[in-house]
């Protein structure tokens, strides 16, 4: 019988989770108590826990199995049944909700910071899935936050670490500890929705070649097993496929900045005919064809519009979601199919919800991030391949299917600017600065641009009448133009400020410009409206997507 020891603490200040989860750098992480107290404060808040099954994994990066180890020392002295972890502590974030669900956990701890650095010099994130698969809310996670600033001491068995590199069933104390393939699963989900035959048949036509990249994270066993093993795709067209504690030395952030090696090998003179490219912990995507870039926006309209070619989508789609920055595409889509389009907060767990209630069925955000009912998470390699089995059906080219798209649509043309590393006052003064101006803004005329209306989104959900405040600043045009401004909750570095462009064109003939090109007189105005240059102290974004 293992002994069980009461552990003294003290509280950090600093434990309030953003929009997925808590992310700190490695080195707070790291600090003495500082993830016992975290983990305890999760264990603490959870009601009836003793007994239940929980799901545990994460994306490999550095502090990844020292983590794990802790955390299933905790579970076993916090009374927790059994533990199913992925083997080598790795599970991909739509894959971990796939098990919660499957398995009917009680819950899940996904050890993450997504697409920010890894490596000691890194950031590491920890967040809990509740028993839908899905992020906590945030009635749970405030609840988490308020048991942290209180906490005194944590519990936790005295044990060897595990030998969990090898699928089996182990005992700690009196907890089962069930080591599982992180992959099968996942896949035979994915084989359920998707027609396989169909894709196997355009990837061996002779004529269409693929790449994907991996970028060193965690869905590069999950690629090779479905694209090499089950599709027959060379191994070669996969990319940076081995997961790394530092990705490699680079940011898994699947856009054309971070992206960079997929961005040149598709935009070469000998470029395939489809890239995609998933984040560090698998749930975000970026979509490309032959020199040609699909905008995250356009992309699940597009999924939208074309789910009915989709095994698992031919009995028609509930309804769709989207968070209020990604542009209306999706709600042009929505409307021809009759269906409602809802638009939630920046943040998964504002989608899971409307899923769980069955509302709709596919959602997406702008930051790269797809997904439907099949899991609470948003979903990259799920994404690729709706791409991949629209493609087989249809057997146009990316450029052909999005230009098609444009033509039936309209187009919504559409950029972000991230601003990165400020001083969080700054950052906040912005939007503080344009809050204070609304009431002299509405009719005024910038340019070519005239404001209808301007306000700080909120919602309210559908479904438990839940209210979220302050979820971004709307500049509403008159000719079918938004600017919307907002900070970012998943840095670990200073603030972010997100700036989203868009106007909608109706002419085909204007479709062929480039969105730089379409927004500039639109990112002028925003500039001029919120001093954003001016009192940032920058003369351009950081990234631009």
């Amino acid at each position: 019988m293992l002994k069980t020891t009461v552990i003294a603490t003290r509280p950090y200040v600093d434990q309030k989770p953003g929009t997925s989860g808590l992310r700190k750098k490695v080195a707070e992480f790291q600090q003495p108590h500082y993830l016992e107290n975290f983990v305890q404060s999760i264990f603490d808040v959870l009601e009836a826990c003793r007994g239940q099954t929980l799901v545990l994994g994460g994306d490999g990066r550095y502090f990844n199995r020292p983590a794990i180890q802790t955390i299933l020392k905790m579970a076993a002295a916090n009374g927790f049944g059994r533990v199913v972890v992925g083997r080598n502590g790795i599970l991909s974030t739509p894959a971990c909700s796939h098990l919660i669900r499957r398995l009917q956990a009680f819950g899940g701890i996904i050890l993450s910071a997504s697409h920010n650095p890894g490596g000691p010099q890194g950031d590491f994130g920890i967040k809990y899935n509740t028993a839908n698969g899905g992020p906590a809310p945030s009635t749970l996670t405030d609840a988490i936050y308020a048991r942290s600033r209180v906490i005194t001491e944590y519990r936790m068995v005295l044990a060897e670490d595990m030998a969990i590199g090898e699928s089996g069933r182990l005992k700690l104390g009196a907890m089962q500890v069930e080591v599982v393939d992180s992959v099968t699963d996942y896949v035979d989900l994915m084989q359920t929705l998707f027609d396989f035959d169909a894709i196997k048949s355009l990837l061996h036509t002779g004529s269409f070649s693929m790449c994907f990249d991996a970028m060193h994270a965690v869905t590069g066993p999950y690629a090779r097993a479905i694209f090499q093993q089950r599709l027959g795709v060379p191994a070669q067209a996969i990319v940076n496929a081995d997961p790394r504690e530092d990705f490699g030395g680079g940011h898994p952030d699947p856009n054309l900045t971070y992206a960079h090696e997929l961005v040149h090998t598709m935009y070469a003179a000998d470029a395939p005919d489809f890239g995609a490219a998933c984040d560090g912990d698998g749930d975000r995507n970026m979509i490309l064809g032959r020199h040609f870039f699909v905008s995250p926006s356009d992309s699940v309209a597009i999924l939208a519009a074309n789910a009915h070619l989709v095994p698992g989508y031919q009995k028609g789609l509930a309804g769709v979601a989207r968070s209020m920055p990604t542009s209306q595409a999706l709600d042009r889509v929505a409307q021809k199919l009759g269906i409602p389009c809802y638009e939630t907060p920046t943040g998964w767990k504002f989608f899971g919800n409307l899923l769980d209630a069955g509302l709709i069925t596919l959602c997406g955000e702008e930051s790269f991030g797809t997904g439907s009912d099949h899991v609470r998470e948003k979903d990259g390699l799920w994404a690729v391949l709706f791409w991949l089995n629209i493609l087989a059906v249809r057997r146009l080219s990316v450029a052909e299917i999005v230009q098609d798209h444009w033509r039936t649509y309209g187009r919504n043309f559409y950029l972000r600017h991230d601003y990165e590393g400020l001083d969080p006052l700054v950052a906040g003064c912005v939007l503080k600065n344009l809050r204070a101006k609304f009431a002299s803004l509405a009719g005024r005329r910038f340019g070519a641009y005239r404001i209808k209306s301007c306000d700080d989104f909120h919602y309210t959900d559908p479904v438990d009448q839940g209210v979220a405040q302050g979820q971004g600043i709307r500049l509403i045009f008159d000719n079918d133009a938004r600017v919307v401004l907002r900070l970012s909750g998943t840095g670990t570095e200073g603030a972010t400020l997100r700036v989203y462009l868009e106007q909608f064109e109706p002419d085909a003939a204007r479709h062929g410009l480039e969105a730089p090109q379409a927004l500039q007189a639109l990112a002028a105005v925003a500039d001029d409206i919120a001093g954003i240059h001016k009192r940032l102290g920058r003369d351009a974004p950081t990234v631009i997507t």
